[in-house]
C-alpha cells in the first residue's frame, strides 16, 4: 500500500507538523508512506520537496499571488483567507507521476494548487480538514459564520454586503469541482470539525468520519518538574501558567486576550506565566504576575521539558479544529484549562483530566486555572490527562485508524 500525503510544508508548526507526525507514524508501522511538499524544511528523504529551480519559483510565487483577489475588499478582516486560484501549479502533475495507492491531502493552500486541480487527481483521495478551509468560500476560521451551510456570500471576513462577492465564487468553483468527487472521504480533526463538514453544503455526497492527530507519546511524555525548571531556569517554588502558539500573542484566534483578562482574577503571589511562541512585545500586557517570554519553540524536547517545567496548560482559543498543544501538554502528565468548544471538547474533560470554561467566560477561565492550581487530587488530574492522550492519540492506535482507512477505501 503506497500512500502519499500532500501538505504545504513538512515540519513546519500546525498542520504541516501534524501531517509530518502521521506520515512518521504510518512508516513505523510498515506502510509505505511519501510526503509531498511545497516548502521541505527537513532532511528526511521520505519527505519529496521542490527539485529544480522553476519549482521553487512557482512555489514562492503561489504564496504572493494567491490573496491578491483579496486585497480588493478594504473592510477585509486581517485573517487568512485562500482563493486558490494560481493556475500554474506542478503539484497534481507530481502526484501523478509519483503514482501512489492513495492520496491524503492536508493543508493544500498558499498557492499550492487550484481548487480544480483536485479532480485531476488520479488515485483515491482522503482530505484531512485542519482548519475550516475546505467547506467555506475561502475563510480558514469561520467562528460564528454559519453561510458555509448553503452557499456563503456577504463575507464578514471580506468585510463585504454582497451575496455573490469572492467568498461565493470561491464556494461555487468548490461546489462544481466536489460534485466530481463522490468517493473522496473527508476527515475532521475533531468531532465537531466533523460535524460542520457534514453541515456543509458542499460535502454532502461525501463520507464524513472523525479522526484525530496523532501523538507520539515517547516524544511526549513526563520529565521531572524540578529538572525541567532548571533547563529554563524558572523558579522552583512557583506555579506556573503556560500558554503557547503559534503567533502566541499575535493571533487573536488563540485567545491571548481572554487570558489577559482572566489572569486579573488569578492570586499573584506564587504564580508566574510563561509564554511560547511569542517573544516579548513592544508594548506589554500589564499583568500582575511575572511573565517569561520564551519565544519559538523548535523541537519536541523543549517543548516536552516545557510542558512538564509547568503546572497548567492554558488553550483559550476561540477556535481550534483539534487542539495540538493540549494533547502534548496532556501527553507530558500536565492538565489543561480551555474553553468547552470546538476541537477542544475531545480532548479536555471537565475535572478529570483538566477544566472546560464557559465559552468564552474569562471569569470562568479564571475559575479553571485556580481550581487547577489548587486542585487535591492534582497528581490524579495529571495521570488522568496522560492516560488519555495514550489510550486516545497515540500515534499506534491513530495510525492503525488510518490504515484500516486506507485498506477499506483501496478494497471498495
Amino acid at each position: 500500500m503506497k500512500i502519499l500525503s500532500v501538505c504545504n510544508s513538512d515540519i513546519a508548526p500546525g498542520a504541516p507538523q501534524a501531517t509530518y507526525r502521521l506520515h512518521k507514524a504510518l512508516l513505523v508501522a510498515g506502510v509505505e508512506s511519501q510526503m509531498l511538499v511545497q516548502f521541505k524544511s527537513s532532511d528526511d528523504f521520505t519527505v519529496i520537496g521542490p527539485i529544480t529551480r522553476i519549482q521553487k519559483i512557482i512555489g514562492r510565487l503561489g504564496i504572493h499571488l494567491d490573496p491578491l483577489p483579496v486585497y480588493l475588499y478594504k473592510d477585509r478582516k486581517r485573517q487568512l483567507f485562500s482563493p486558490s486560484w494560481v493556475p500554474f501549479s506542478t503539484i497534481v502533475n507530481r502526484i501523478n507521476t509519483i503514482s501512489p495507492d492513495l492520496v491524503h491531502l492536508h493543508w493544500i493552500n498558499g498557492g499550492m494548487m487550484r481548487i480544480e486541480d483536485i479532480v485531476k487527481i488520479k488515485a483515491p483521495i482522503v482530505w484531512s480538514l485542519h482548519d475550516n478551509w475546505g467547506f467555506t468560500g475561502g475563510c480558514h476560521v469561520m467562528w460564528e459564520c454559519e453561510k458555509y451551510k448553503d452557499a456563503c456570500g456577504a463575507c464578514p471576513r471580506l468585510g463585504s454586503s454582497k451575496e455573490n462577492d469572492l467568498s461565493r465564487s470561491i464556494f461555487n468553483r468548490k461546489r462544481k469541482t466536489f460534485s466530481k468527487l463522490k468517493n473522496m472521504t473527508v476527515i475532521g480533526l475533531s468531532n465537531w470539525l466533523a460535524n460542520c463538514a457534514k453541515e456543509s453544503s458542499l460535502f454532502k455526497n461525501n463520507h464524513v468520519i472523525c479522526l484525530p492527530n496523532p501523538i507520539n507519546t515517547k516524544n511526549f511524555a513526563p520529565l521531572d518538574k524540578i529538572e525541567a525548571r532548571k533547563l529554563f531556569n524558572l523558579p522552583e517554588d512557583k506555579k506556573l501558567v503556560l500558554f503557547g502558539a503559534q503567533s502566541a500573542t499575535t493571533d487573536i484566534n488563540k485567545g491571548f486576550n481572554k487570558l489577559t483578562e482572566a489572569l486579573k482574577n488569578i492570586n499573584t503571589q506564587n504564580v508566574e506565566l510563561l509564554v511560547f511562541g511569542s517573544s516579548k512585545p513592544k508594548q506589554t500586557q500589564n499583568f500582575k504576575q511575572p511573565v517569561n517570554y520564551l519565544g519559538y519553540l523548535h523541537d519536541n524536547l523543549s517543548l516536552r521539558a516545557l510542558y512538564s517545567a509547568a503546572d497548567v496548560m492554558v488553550v483559550p482559543s476561540i477556535q481550534e479544529a483539534f487542539g495540538q498543544t493540549a494533547s502534548e501538554s496532556m501527553a507530558c502528565g500536565t492538565p489543561v484549562v480551555a474553553f468547552g468548544a470546538t476541537g477542544l471538547l475531545d480532548i479536555v474533560d471537565h475535572q478529570i483530566n483538566g477544566y472546560l470554561a464557559k465559552p468564552f467566560d474569562s471569569n470562568d477561565l479564571a475559575q479553571g486555572i485556580n481550581w487547577v492550581l489548587n486542585a487535591e487530587n492534582y497528581s490524579e488530574l495529571c495521570k488522568n490527562a496522560r492516560d488519555k492522550v495514550l489510550k486516545e492519540f497515540d500515534c499506534k492506535v491513530i495510525a492503525n485508524k488510518y490504515i484500516a482507512l486506507y485498506e477499506k477505501i483501496l478494497k471498495n
